[in-house]
């Protein structure tokens, strides 16, 4: 079942039970994937709707910021609540063996000595990553153990 599928089971059993939070968020989210398909006009892959789902997540995530400095914590709760409706359906995050084991592998496979090849690394890291790890700070791992 891909995750397309999983979500509108998801909805299903949200309408079922009555969810109304949950059943907003993940309609929401199924909405973003279909706005995406109608623009680029294809089916999206399971790793292109974990990049759509990641950037609804980021999206709260500042949506929060900005109602915690204006003094709307009941707004930033609505928020912190999409969030973790979302979260069910993105993939569990590496560990930080785990991400070591996978940059350390992508060094050697690529046969990369100097930072000057970091996109090489990038490149096979994200490849095998699909949105467990932040790529902010998986960047700046193979930085740190490139220079």
């Amino acid at each position: 079942m891909n995750l397309t599928e999983q979500l509108k089971a998801q909805m299903k059993q949200a309408m079922v039970a009555k969810e109304k939070a949950r059943l907003s968020t993940i309609r929401m989210a199924l909405a973003a994937i279909k706005q995406v398909e109608v623009d680029t006009r294809e089916t999206l892959t399971d790793e292109q709707i974990i990049a759509v789902l990641t950037k609804m997540v980021k999206q709260r995530r500042d949506a929060i910021e900005q109602y915690q400095a204006a003094g709307r914590p009941e707004l930033a709760a609505a928020e912190e609540a999409e969030i973790l409706v979302l979260k069910e359906f993105l993939p569990q995050p590496l560990s930080d063996d785990e991400l070591h084991q996978i940059i350390d592998a992508a060094i050697k496979e690529t046969g990369t000595v100097s930072i000057a090849d970091m996109g090489k690394v990038m490149g096979l890291v994200k490849s095998q990553i699909l949105g467990r790890a932040n790529m902010g700070a998986v960047s700046a791992q193979i930085k740190a153990k490139l220079q």
